[in-house]
């Protein structure tokens, strides 16, 4: 590249709005140029259609992509009203950069001509320009400025700039070409031997605040996270292609034991049988960049994707009797802050072979020492084990919304560092970014030696639509000023309970588990019991993990994304008090007994047979104890035979209702004390449809 260092990530703060005004529009045009110039290095036009892979569109979409996502995104945000082309941006809109490696899209699309494609960035460009010049601006730049979703459009550029070159070097040659400005490196010698460094135990704090924030990010860098860090060991430098010729030598390729189970599919499935950017030629090994095939540089940093980083970690383990690994994201923070690494500076080069500033390549793994360590950040990215996950607090742009959320499926594992070609928000510490584990991403690693086992954080979001709609119930927002129900319900109880004895309570039918860590207030031990292993499910993560994480639906296929903690619902002191087990109401183990409290909250209608658990439930109580029942009596034959109800029928002629039932089969063991009391309960649906439902209360004392 020329020695003109790649413009940085503009500051979201400054004093002067204009001085800003014209560093963003000069971001805007730096990075629109080096997009399109990464674009001569192809031969001709022709490989413009045909794909690098099987996995992506031809190279073409990616010309259109990004400048149509300007101009999708500025529609959305209203700060536009008329399209540049409808048809292009509808092209041009979606990737198909998410797929297994045996997903084969054969979809034939009738592309324009380059020139067409050309002339539409030239149009959104100066669109662009005049919305710099005219949106208003106030300094700081907020996820609510009008220039969010220009600097969200320049920074999604930036990353196809990325994942373009890759796509770039694995075209065959017949289609690329040398170009000027993206030489890479030239040079090359023996490889240094690789060495463990000890890395002290630490503590690493990570996450934006979005009230106090520096440059752009992407929505999975904002929220909270900290955590300590048990001492461990890290490889002084990346991986060079020459320790991992050992692997590959070692017949590491045809071994199965050093592959995890998914990465023995890939390997079957793609008959790998070395890197992907490796080729043999006679006798001798060559390697494929961007432009150019050239002979092995054995000290360069290896390129491969997460399940090769992994199998050769398993075949060091093996062969080394350590437990060998690669580094969590977590562990990767702590490398950075112990080799005292900061941002990248505006007025001068990086301190790795990052941002373009060096090479259109990598480069040797020890030519830009990091403290004791190389490579901390820059020349490949790093493959880490931590499958992507969302940090406390974390929230979705509305402009973006799916921009990170179909990445928390445990099958994206985040990549640090940054490669020689990422620039922008990818340089920085805070950016997260991760990919399908069989994907190619100028990527190696470095690996660490730590008795400690990989922290693995939760990231699914629950998108069952029954168990969301109950997470929402329980642990969600208040619809129609109804308070909600399971703490109403638990607040009911505590307080007939009065100064009777509090050691322990059972919530039957508990669900999702809301009334079991709100009784957990007041009694010493709280047990929630539910039919579905599902349901209880959720309570288990939250008192585990402290957090509850689904999806809404609002209208179709559009949903909402949801993020409950106990913290933030004042329940995270209680969370040791409660336990949650599968069980069947009906049909209860005898150690199920002993209870100060039992809260049966809408559960007797759903039951094959309540009398079974109705005749037989004070002896479960202790006495004086008591039995809070709550119900809106909507007998239905599909969960409970009529025989079995116990009301809402007629008998001898005359109204038998459930309460006549109740006291019927309670009235020998309890004293009705309470109710009945109509509780209210909303269960949301979607953001137009909500069921309102009355349940009737009423408290008994075992008596008997």
């Amino acid at each position: 590249m020329s020695k003109q260092l790649i413009q940085r990530t503009p500051l979201l703060t400054g004093e002067d709005v204009n001085t800003k005004r014209e560093e963003i529009r000069s971001y805007f045009h730096a990075t629109l140029d080096c997009y399109e110039q990464l674009f001569k290095t192809l031969r001709n036009t022709q490989a413009y259609y045909t794909k690098s892979i099987s996995l992506r569109h031809p190279l073409i979409f990616y010309y259109g992509h990004t400048a149509t996502f300007f101009v999708n995104k500025l529609i959305l945000a209203g700060l536009i009203t008329e399209r540049i082309n409808p048809k292009f941006e509808s092209m041009f809109a979606v990737g198909v950069d998410e797929m297994s490696w045996d997903d084969l899209d054969n979809t034939h699309y009738e592309w324009p001509a380059v020139e067409e494609v050309a002339e539409y960035r030239r149009k959104m460009r100066a669109m662009v320009d005049k919305l710099i010049s005219d949106l208003p601006l106030a300094l700081p730049i907020t996820w609510e400025s009008p220039f969010w979703p220009i600097l969200m459009g320049i920074e999604h550029e930036q990353i196809h700039l990325e994942t373009s070159s890759v796509l770039i070097r694995q075209h065959t040659m017949d289609y690329v070409q040398p170009h000027e400005q993206w030489r890479p490196c030239q040079k090359t010698g023996a490889a240094p031997a690789n060495e463990l460094i000890p890395v002290p135990a630490g503590t690493i704090e990570i996450g934006k605040n979005k009230s106090s924030h520096m440059h752009y990010g992407w929505d999975n860098e904002y929220g909270r996270h900290r955590a300590d860090i048990a001492a461990f060991q890290a490889s002084k430098y990346l991986v060079s292609n020459q320790e991992y010729r050992s692997f590959v030598d070692a017949n590491g390729y045809q071994s199965d034991d050093y592959w995890e189970e998914e990465g023995l599919s890939w390997r079957n499935f793609s008959k790998a049988g070395h890197p992907a950017f490796w080729l043999k030629k006679g006798n001798d090994w060559h390697m494929r960049t961007m432009t150019d095939e050239i002979p092995m540089p054995w000290d360069w940093p290896v390129d491969v994707n997460y399940h090769e980083a992994k199998a050769f970690c398993n075949w060091k383990a093996k062969s080394t009797n350590q437990p060998v690994r690669l580094p969590t994201e977590d562990e990767w923070y702590r490398l950075y802050d112990v080799a005292g690494l900061a941002e990248v500076p505006h007025g001068k080069p990086a301190v790795g072979n990052l941002h373009l500033d060096y090479y259109a390549s990598s480069c040797p793994v020890n030519e830009f020492q990091q403290g004791e360590f190389y490579d901390i950040v820059g020349n490949v990215w790093q493959w880490t084990e931590t499958p992507t996950y969302p940090f406390e607090g974390f929230d979705v742009h509305p402009l973006y919304d799916d921009f990170t959320t179909p990445t928390f499926d445990n099958q994206h594992n985040l990549i640090k560092g940054g490669s020689w070609v990422s620039c922008g928000n990818e340089t920085l510490r805070s950016s997260r970014y991760a990919f399908r584990r069989h994907f190619y991403q100028h990527a190696g690693f470095r690996y660490v030696v730590s008795d400690a086992p990989a922290v693995l954080q939760a990231s699914n979001y629950e998108t069952d639509k029954l168990l969301s709609e109950y997470a929402e119930f329980h642990y969600g927002d208040t619809y129609f000023d109804v308070p909600n129900f399971p703490k109403t319900l638990a607040e009911m109880a505590i307080t007939a309970m009065g100064g009777r004895p509090a050691h322990s309570a059972l919530d039957l039918g508990c669900a999702s588990g809301r009334s079991t860590f709100e009784l957990a207030r007041h009694f010493e031990q709280v047990t929630g019991i539910d039919f579905s292993a599902r349901f209880i499910g959720q309570g288990v993560q939250l008192a585990q993990q402290g957090v509850l994480r689904y999806t809404l639906t609002d209208e179709g296929d559009l949903v909402f994304y949801k993020e409950r903690t106990l913290n933030a619902l004042g329940l995270e002191s209680v969370k040791d008090k409660v336990e949650f087990y599968q069980g069947d109401a009906c049909n209860l183990k005898p150690l199920y007994t002993g209870y100060d409290l039992i809260l049966a909250a809408n559960l007797i209608d759903r039951l094959y047979e309540p009398s079974k658990l109705l005749n037989t439930i004070h002896a479960r109580i202790n006495m004086g104890g008591l039995l809070l029942i709550a119900s809106p009596y909507t007998w239905l034959t599909e969960h409970t035979k009529k025989e079995h109800w116990i009301g809402g029928y007629k008998r001898d002629g005359e109204n038998f209702t459930t309460l006549d039932g109740l006291k019927a089969i309670l009235g020998q063991h309890f004293k009705l004390i309470q109710g009945p009391q109509s509780v209210p309960f909303v269960i949301r649906e979607t953001s137009r449809k909500h069921q309102h439902t009355l349940s009737e209360v009423t408290i008994w004392e075992r008596v008997s």
